[in-house]
């Protein structure tokens, strides 16, 4: 099998190359959708093809951090899609973020360009020194509309785009408490969705996706190019509509969508809100609900296993800096507590005591991850 596919082992491509033998091989199947507007995979290639060019007529290539500060929507899909086509790296700023913890993140990425709409600019502090582009403003929008469709190849690029290249930039609150930028490769993003958690997860261009989180939460990483590396449909949520257990119900069951990632917290209350209406939860089609960001309780497996007795479980560890999950475990018992699973392929874990030495089985330590995806 040729290492430039999904097979087992890291192929050594970038997500561009990825997406787009997606394309080629699916160019009319839907790829996103968002209020009821959707784009095919060849659509949403042309858009970011128009908007790589662009950035890359301003200078943008690898090494490149380029900052979004999108609503959620299509635009934010083509945003995100397009950066990586021109070669570089996004930096995903909430607007909701304190105006101080914006500029920095900015200031600290040197980011020199800030995409964003014409209604969250006008929340953005001033004073900085990256330029502010609203992507709906009229002017681009025309200025896009004459820029190239086709892809860009390699040479059109300032610098080569490898699979080492930065695809983007996520800040933590870090141990201090000052904001520390993690920046993740292609490669590491490219090693979510390589042959060894075929076995885990059994993705396809069948499934239907929910884009839930903030794309400023690496668990929107695995949402996105989940779908679009296999062919499937993403489905985008508002921010209002992930605030509502009961409308993200409904949308889920609207749109049938089959692979949905949750933090407990958030299951609980799309749960309760499933057993008050049990005619909103038979038209559920979910067949993989994974379980991340904070610890998973065994009454919620419960829960879920009356609610969707068909649907597969997973519950998944990693903070940003291993790139959205270390281990992984299979949920299908309901007499323990779910544990966090044993190391995707390629990660290692340790656990340790203070002087950095495997302690005992059964004897508290701190853990410690190494390998791929680091």
């Amino acid at each position: 099998m040729s290492e430039r596919r999904l097979s087992r082992g890291v192929p050594r491509v970038s997500l561009v190359e990825l997406f787009e033998a997606q394309v080629l091989r699916s160019p009319d199947a839907v790829a996103v959708a968002f209020d009821d507007v959707e784009l095919t995979y060849r659509e949403l290639n042309s858009r970011a093809n128009r908007l790589a060019w662009w950035l890359r007529g301003r200078g943008v290539g690898p090494e490149c951090v380029v900052a979004l500060a999108l609503p959620r929507s299509l635009e934010l899909v083509v945003a995100i899609v397009g950066v990586l086509k021109a070669g570089g790296a996004y930096l995903p700023v909430d607007p909701d973020y304190p105006a101080e913890r914006l500029g920095f993140m900015v200031e600290d990425a040197g980011s020199g360009l800030v995409l964003t709409s014409s209604t969250v600019a006008g929340t953005l502090p001033k004073g900085s020194a990256a330029s502010l582009v609203a992507l709906d403003d009229p002017h681009l929008v025309s200025e896009l509309a004459g820029c190239a469709a086709e892809d860009l190849a390699a040479a059109d690029r300032l610098s080569p785009l490898t699979p080492a290249s930065p695809a983007y930039v996520l800040y933590t609150s870090g141990s201090t408490g000052v904001p520390k930028g993690v920046v993740v490769s292609h490669r590491n993003v490219v090693r979510l969705f390589s042959g060894g958690t075929d076995h885990w997860f059994g993705f396809s261009a069948d499934d239907v996706w929910a884009l839930f989180h903030s794309y400023a939460f690496d668990f929107s990483v695995w949402e996105l190019w989940g779908p679009l590396l296999h062919g499937g449909r993403l489905v985008v949520v508002s921010y209002e509509v992930s605030r509502s257990p009961r409308a993200l119900a409904r949308l889920l069951v609207r749109e049938g969508v089959t692979v949905l990632s949750q933090t407990p917290s958030a299951f609980e209350q799309l749960l309760q809100v499933c057993r008050e209406d049990t005619g909103l939860a038979s038209g559920l089609r979910l067949r993989r609900l994974v379980f991340g960001g904070e610890a998973l309780s065994q009454a919620l497996v419960v829960g879920l296993k009356e609610l969707l007795p068909e649907c597969r479980a997973v519950n998944i560890y990693g903070p940003t800096e291993t790139t959205v999950h270390a281990t992984t475990c299979h949920v299908d018992r309901l007499d323990e507590v779910p544990p966090i699973g044993r190391p995707v392929d390629g990660a290692r874990a340790y656990v340790l005591d203070a002087g950095l030495q495997p302690v005992p089985v059964g004897v508290a330590g701190e853990l410690y991850v190494a390998g791929a995806g680091v």
